[in-house]
């Protein structure tokens, strides 16, 4: 699966040598010298990707820039690179999502097996945020007495409880509620409370 790998590392050679080992692969590559680097030219997410990233690198480090990314919503998965592994680092690497920690010098196997399965993970995290995406530009176009509607449906509220509260007819919120679960393509109560819950709107 082809994909755009992003490595991050301040070794010039180490950097060249891996460029050419990924692009023999079949690989897209972006290097970059320091963690700054990668902040400023910030990668197409909607691109299949992942980042190989050095744990000590002058500025932010590995781990700083992997917090940062995490707080700017990033689904870039990354895999870590080290020249002396411990185990602290490691544990709280993988705990903050990270795909893989690999030693350096690491074997060529060991290096695309773990690529693969994080751009395995990042066409999943895409499709996870594209339907996102959609479900939000659904929600979007109910009309304001629909999205009230929708509102109290899933939060287990009746036709007659809905109608007292909205001043309205049982038969008019019966329309409303149709409405709703056509405009949101969904076919029953069950799918649209998962909806509302993926969207956090049962907050």
């Amino acid at each position: 699966m082809p994909g755009r790998i992003h490595i991050v590392d301040d070794d010039d050679s180490f950097r060249t040598a891996m460029e050419r080992r990924l692009k023999l692969a079949g690989y897209q590559v972006a290097t970059y010298p320091s963690a700054d680097q990668l902040l400023e030219s910030r990668p197409d997410e909607n691109e299949s990707g992942c980042i190989l990233l050095d744990v000590q690198i002058p500025g932010l480090s590995g781990p700083e820039l992997q917090g940062h990314l995490n707080r700017l919503g990033s689904t870039l998965p990354i895999v870590f690179l080290t020249g002396h592994s411990d185990t602290p680092t490691t544990v709280r690497a993988m705990k903050a999502g990270a795909e893989d920690f690999l030693t350096k010098p690491v074997e060529s196997e060991e290096l695309l097996g773990a690529i693969e399965r994080a751009l395995a993970r990042h066409a999943v995290a895409r499709g996870e945020r594209r339907r996102l995406e959609e479900m939000q530009a659904l929600v979007a176009a109910l009309t304001p007495r629909e999205r009230q509607v929708f509102g109290l449906v899933v939060r287990g509220r009746l036709n007659k409880q809905i109608a007292h509260e909205l001043g309205a007819t049982e038969r008019t919120i019966k329309a409303h509620r149709q409405q709703v679960m056509e405009k949101m393509k969904v076919q029953s109560l069950a799918e649209l409370v998962s909806l509302a819950e993926r969207l956090h709107l049962l907050a």
